[in-house]
């Protein structure tokens, strides 16, 4: 199954014209032609089934021939992470990210923070072919980077955790999780929280958590802590 994604796409729909841009993939990349079924999802858990009825490198237009809801996981997640150097390896995360399982993805600019900006136009385009390529129907949201302290200063409802690599007194994070709630996990940068976030988010009823022994890299960080929130929720 090969799925495609348009967030213009509405529930009751009979009919849907694709863009230029995409018109030419289908057609002219895919080689699909006239009669071919076409999967395609709103990134707001809608799966349409549709049929092409007429397409050249142009216009592809498609007849909807049915529409599936699909409900939401019965738990949510949101990662603020910061950073990292290497833009590439943010990528990385964002990828194998939404290919577990995640809602929403903060980039959260830290003390110890060495990037501060990042291309959003490319971010985006990431969670939407890994959306596709792991045959979801929700596309995450991704927010614009936010300073730490307004971050945590922001109530928020759920289970709060502060993952950090200093020497205090922690529960490991796949412990500390329960199912079916919402989480925010905070991921520092390569240089981790400074000792006045980690005091500042415990202030603000977050709990110190481990990913375990060893020391990881951001992006791997994230990866362990998504990954922990899927398991404790499989069925």
């Amino acid at each position: 199954m090969q799925l495609f994604y348009n967030p213009d796409i509405t529930p009751g729909s009979t009919t849907f014209l694709f863009d230029k841009e995409e018109s030419r993939h289908i057609i002219k990349v895919l080689r699909k032609k006239e009669g071919d079924t076409i999967q395609i999802t709103n990134g707001s858990g809608y799966l349409f089934t549709s049929e092409i009825t007429f397409g050249n490198e142009k216009k592809c237009e498609v007849k909807i021939t049915a529409e599936q809801f699909f409900e939401p996981a019965p738990y949510s997640l949101h990662l603020a992470v910061a950073p990292t150097k290497l833009n590439d390896r943010y990528e990385w995360f964002l990828e194998k990210a939404v290919e577990i399982g995640i809602n929403e993805i903060t980039p959260l600019i830290c003390e110890h923070s060495e990037r501060t900006n990042f291309k959003a136009d490319r971010f985006e385009k990431i969670l939407q072919s890994a959306m596709k390529q792991s045959l979801q129907y929700y596309l995450p949201k991704l927010n614009e980077p936010v300073a730490f302290t307004a971050f945590v200063s922001d109530a928020k409802e759920g289970d709060l955790f502060i993952a950090h690599c200093e020497e205090t007194d922690k529960k490991l994070l796949k412990h500390a999780l329960q199912p079916k709630q919402k989480v925010t996990i905070l991921i520092g940068p390569e240089g981790d929280f400074s000792t006045k976030e980690i005091n500042l988010a415990l202030a603000q009823k977050y709990v110190a958590v481990s990913l375990g022994n060893t020391r990881l890299r951001t992006e791997t960080a994230a990866i362990v802590a998504a990954h922990s929130v899927a398991f404790v929720n499989e069925e």
